[in-house]
């Protein structure tokens, strides 16, 4: 996932949901400028503990994409950063317009968003009820949501296809979390569906990469 959206990070990055940081650690480590953030104070003090020693953490932040006031309560970082990032952030709020218009606020001119959500609705299932998701996209309906608020998309595509597939097992199996020894396997299988969605054109995924510049 990582090396996926490297190469559409640029400038003063901030990444929002940053959680116990799994994907800001890669980034930190090739030397990015970037910012950390999280809504939940558990995540926010772990992040602390975890990357407060490097020298290119932007600054770790307390971020609510659903708070009411949301532009002036974030004024003091209005328009700056280049780009903003989410992962697996946006399926987990109710208004999903609305954080993007949010994550815009916090975007210089011309400054990109890039963002990652679970595919295909007729995937949901007791593990995404579990997770806390909403919704799944398609490629149509979130560039729908972009285009109606005001972003240009650059990129668009699918992502993780073997995922697909285990996905479908634990819906098929009512799943409500990932067992461990399945999560051993389908770890050692990332070559293979690294093979997949190249050779396919990330054509289908379990997951959405879209990028996108602010007007």
């Amino acid at each position: 996932m990582f090396k996926t959206i490297l190469p559409f990070a640029n400038g003063s990055v901030l990444e929002i949901g940053s959680g116990i940081g799994n994907i800001s650690e890669f980034f930190l480590a090739h030397k990015i400028n970037i910012t950390l953030s999280d809504y939940d104070d558990i995540y926010i003090s772990e992040l602390k503990s975890r990357f407060s020693k490097y020298s290119n953490l932007g600054g770790i932040l307390k971020i609510d994409l659903q708070h009411p006031e949301f532009a002036s309560y974030y004024a003091s970082i209005k328009n700056k950063f280049d780009t903003v990032i989410l992962l697996n952030v946006l399926e987990h709020l109710k208004d999903d317009q609305a954080a993007l218009v949010n994550a815009r606020f916090l975007l210089k001119q011309g400054g990109v968003i890039i963002v990652l959500t679970p595919s295909y609705q007729f995937l949901y299932s007791s593990l995404d009820k579990e997770l806390g998701h909403y919704r799944r996209y398609t490629l149509k309906k979130l560039g729908d949501i972009f285009t109606m608020n005001n972003f240009e998309i650059q990129k668009k595509f699918y992502f993780n296809l073997l995922g697909t597939l285990a996905w479908l097992y634990g819906k098929l199996l009512k799943l409500k979390s990932i067992p461990s020894g399945e999560m051993r396997f389908y770890n050692k299988l990332v070559p293979v569906g690294k093979f997949l969605d190249s050779i396919f054109f990330n054509k289908a995924g379990l997951s959405i990469i879209m990028v996108a510049r602010k007007k």
